[in-house]
């Protein structure tokens, strides 16, 4: 059985995990992101990756997902909008210090991969896009049973798609992105100018912010909508709505065997989920000749990074 070393990086964590060819992880470890220091973070992923080497000798290549833009030819971290990375040369580094072939690709990505081989996606077998519903929001995809990572190895950035021409800034510098309507932060805003505009529907909500709108969060938000609070509950029906807007344009464009979302905002169950297909079939009423893809919560969890960058490295 071929075993793989998968290194998920993020802005708090680097973790590691020796992954079989059945998307098991046997053996797992993490270090703390030193994210100020470049090479200290890279040298980390080294520490990870290493010990696991020594640990299963048997191991036969690592791979890397990493939340940045990573160039075409997945040697090296271009920009990294958590960690003081610049142009930073990672894949070849890493193969000369753990002494093992390496993978290096996006978080999202590799996350997106896990999904399709091991997840709610693995029994399709052509193609997938998955949306990352978080902070921000991310998403990767899979065409003819292959990680799509475009022209230059930035496809899949879904959240800059435009939702609203003229719209809320975002941070990548258009207006009215996706990001700005249908993620985690979107879901605050939302619920903190209902709050403010009608606060006699959102008492639930108030009452677990301190009476502050300002104060309200995404935890509160799910707990006061699972109560039956109205401005919540509006909340994630606004961002529902977007996100299934957008999906509907994505079946338009790639015709997927499968829509998949992910993410800490998914936790919320059917209160995203709901508004979520409900729009989405909405959009789609007149392809009613034509199969559609359904839309599925993601399955793999917290392993997903770990395992999807295993799995890629496994393919070198």
């Amino acid at each position: 059985m071929t075993l793989t070393i998968g290194v998920d990086v993020g802005g708090t964590k680097v973790a590691g995990g020796v992954v079989d060819e059945h998307g098991t992880v046997l053996a797992s470890n993490r270090r703390d992101t030193p994210a100020e220091d470049p090479a200290g973070t890279r040298d980390t992923i080294v520490e990870v990756a290493a010990e696991l080497a020594r640990e299963f000798p048997q191991a036969t290549a690592v791979g890397i997902g990493a939340a940045a833009w990573i160039d075409a030819p997945g040697a090296t971290v271009l920009f990294a909008p958590n960690l003081a990375w610049r142009d930073e040369p990672l894949r070849d580094y890493v193969t000369k210090a753990v002494g093992l072939p390496t993978v290096l690709e996006n978080d999202a990505n590799v996350a997106a991969w896990a999904e399709f081989r091991y997840g709610v996606a693995r029994h399709a077998d052509d193609s997938m896009v998955m949306i990352t519903v978080g902070t921000g929001i991310g998403g990767g995809i899979v065409l003819n049973g292959k990680l799509w990572r475009g022209a230059n190895g930035i496809a899949g950035e879904l959240g800059h798609i435009q939702s609203v021409p003229d719209g809320h800034p975002c941070g990548c510098g258009r207006l009215g992105c996706l990001e700005q309507y249908a993620s985690g932060n979107a879901l605050v805003r939302f619920a903190q100018a209902g709050a403010r505009q009608e606060p006699e529907r959102a008492a639930q909500l108030l009452e677990l912010a301190g009476g502050d709108p300002l104060a309200i969060a995404g935890r509160q938000i799910t707990e006061a909508a699972r109560a039956g609070d109205g401005v919540a509950r509006d909340a994630f029906a606004q961002i529902g709505y977007w996100l299934g807007v957008a999906m509907a344009d994505l079946a338009q464009s790639f015709d997927p065997q499968i829509l998949v979302v992910v993410g800490g905002v998914v936790d919320a169950g059917d209160l995203l989920m709901v508004p979520t297909r409900t729009t989405y079939r909405d959009q789609l009423k007149q392809r009613g000749r034509f199969p559609v893809a359904e839309i599925e919560a993601a399955e793999t969890g917290n392993t997903a990074g770990v395992v999807g960058a295993a799995d890629l490295a496994r393919r070198v």
